[in-house]
């Protein structure tokens, strides 16, 4: 064990281990594949969803895991329609700025999403 592995690029953790060919995050269950650079859905400028389709400005989204939100009683539910998204430079890795019926405007990160 005299290799150190990176840690975890959901969360920052360092007690990341590995299993088989993958890398994982026991505190928030994060799998990643060693090869694959850590980002956060941003490379060369462009935001991407989940599964690596470009986002762009009025796209529609969809949401593939529940969400909890602060301050409500209920989240979002996996396969929310998202429709008309804004791209920004927003804080802590929240890069698309939409509303969500139900809920309000608020900030989604794009590893949450993808694209309809």
């Amino acid at each position: 064990m005299d290799e150190t592995l990176p840690p975890c690029p959901e969360c920052s953790s360092a007690y990341t281990y590995e299993l088989g060919s993958l890398l994982v995050c026991p505190e928030c269950a994060h799998e990643w594949s060693p090869e694959t650079a850590p980002s956060e859905g941003v490379a060369d400028g462009v935001i991407r969803d989940a599964v690596g389709n470009a986002l762009a400005d009025g796209d529609t989204v969809t949401v593939i895991k529940s969400l909890k939100v602060k301050g409500s009683a209920v989240g979002i539910k996996a396969g929310t329609k998202v429709r008309n998204i804004r791209l920004v430079d927003g804080v802590d890795g929240h890069d698309i700025d939409c509303k969500i019926d139900g809920f309000g405007p608020m900030q989604l990160k794009s590893s949450v999403v993808r694209k309809a």
